[in-house]
């Protein structure tokens, strides 16, 4: 049957949109943790039936009813993305689960190799959820504000599955959708911009490198009839230097989301700057240090997640995004009530080693070649990577804007400012290597520009 007729699947989606959106503008911090200790109370029961979490619990001697809410959840094992890879298909679902009903959805990490779940339905109508929500804490409205989202359109995608495979096909039977558009991230970056400038959007969203790419077309004059209220970035780290010269060519704020395939729509960033939101009637968060201990508010901490609803393959304490987040005391603000972190701060696979022994967050050096450029009022940098070959030895690959190469400062001095401040935030004894090039290759495996390259061993 198809859960579009069937009318509790349809209240359902109702609650949704009309209630769960609103809630985080609903309830105080007390009334959040009740709904959290819920949830997963629920989401357990619900991994116990999975082979692969039933096997997990049963060696750690621990049983749903162990587990009443948030105080208990470290009782439960860390599950990684290896368990869930290697137990694919039957091991992460239910016995017996009709798996020809579901999304499956693929997302590769740092390794490029696949990693696949299901999800049902449901699950993925929430990340849809989680831009409404968004959408209007940014002042927006998902009937009227004129939107462009520039996603991943190819089926086993999260943005295909969400926005043109679940419920925008039958919403569109009943209500007008021409004030939003989508726009397949692989088209040519000049038609992506005058497809933008003919539709003359609100809003623009995309990951990081798109939005930068287009930011370049406007200030080559292209995209003239483009004025934004915002930009909304996806997808991968948001580094300050994109931030600012994004906002500079489209004279709009832009604001960082963070969401992941496996988690769903996990937090946003604040008007204001104070950190972001988490969904935190959606996604439980924990930040753990290398013991495995949680650590306090204002220290950096590997993030373990689990994901508060859905069926299919279930997402609890998951630490396969390995990334590295800095949490802060839950806040109300903007009268969003809900648990904040101060910054992503990159993935634990990109910590920059150094010499005496310390490692360092890659947040910590991806604001570099941005805190140069705006100390000199000069945005001749388009693209940048960083690129740890040793300990001693970092390269960042930089792309000059042709157009602005002899405007201002000089490239040199730049690339001095960059070097200097480089070996500030690392060390003396590491060597600084700055090298232009006209093009800044992708990683194959991951079709994307990765920000940083580590060719350091872990220890």
């Amino acid at each position: 049957m198809n859960p579009f007729l069937n009318p509790i699947f349809l209240c359902r989606i109702l609650k949704g949109h009309l209630i769960d959106v609103n809630r985080i503008w609903r309830i105080d911090i007390n009334e959040l943790r009740r709904y959290q200790d819920k949830a997963i109370r629920k989401i357990v029961k619900y991994a116990y039936t999975v082979p692969l979490y039933h096997k997990k619990y049963k060696e750690c001697n621990v049983h749903p009813d162990d587990i009443r809410g948030v105080k208990d959840i470290q009782k439960l094992p860390l599950i990684s993305k290896e368990d869930i890879r290697d137990n694919y298909p039957d091991g992460i679902v239910p016995k017996g689960y009709n798996k020809e009903q579901d999304f499956l959805l693929s997302t590769s990490g740092s390794t490029g190799k696949a990693l696949f779940i299901y999800c049902d339905l449901y699950t993925v109508i929430r990340y849809t959820e989680g831009f409404v929500r968004v959408l209007k804490a940014y002042g927006g409205n998902w009937r009227k504000s004129k939107i462009i989202l520039i996603i991943d359109m190819k089926p086993g995608s999260i943005e295909h599955a969400a926005f043109t495979s679940s419920i925008s096909p039958f919403i569109k039977r009943f209500v007008p959708m021409n004030n939003l558009k989508y726009l397949h991230v692989g088209e040519k970056s000049e038609d992506l911009i005058r497809q933008i400038n003919e539709f003359k959007p609100e809003f623009l969203g995309s990951d990081p490198p798109v939005l930068m790419k287009m930011a370049v077309l406007k200030n080559q004059g292209l995209g003239k009839d483009i004025k934004l209220n915002a930009l909304f970035s996806a997808g991968s780290m948001l580094d300050r230097y994109t931030r600012l010269y994004v906002e500079k060519a489209f004279n709009a704020k832009i604001l960082d989301t963070y969401g992941t395939t496996e988690a769903g729509p996990v937090a946003f960033e604040n008007l204001d700057g104070e950190g972001y939101h988490v969904n935190s009637d959606f996604a439980y968060l924990e930040f753990l240090d290398d013991e495995q201990k949680s650590v306090p508010y204002g220290k950096t901490g590997h993030l373990a997640i689990t994901r508060l609803y859905g069926k299919g393959t279930p997402i609890v304490r998951y630490t396969g995004l390995e990334d590295l987040v800095t949490p802060i005391e839950p806040r109300t603000i903007n009268g969003m009530t809900t648990d904040m972190i101060k910054y992503i701060g990159g993935r634990s696979l990109e910590l920059i080693h150094v010499p005496d022994g310390r490692m360092i967050s890659p947040f910590h050096v991806t604001t570099i070649p941005a805190s140069v450029m705006n100390d000199f009022n000069s945005y001749k940098i388009k693209q940048f990577q960083i690129i740890q070959h040793k300990v001693d030895k970092i390269e960042l690959k930089v792309v000059i804007d042709e157009n602005l190469r002899n405007i201002g400062p000089s490239v040199k001095k730049i690339i001095d400012e960059i070097k200097k401040r480089f070996k500030e935030a690392t060390s003396e004894d590491v060597e600084i290597i700055v090298t232009e090039v006209d093009e800044i290759e992708k990683d194959v495996r991951l079709d994307l520009v990765r920000l940083i390259v580590s060719k350091v061993k872990r220890p």
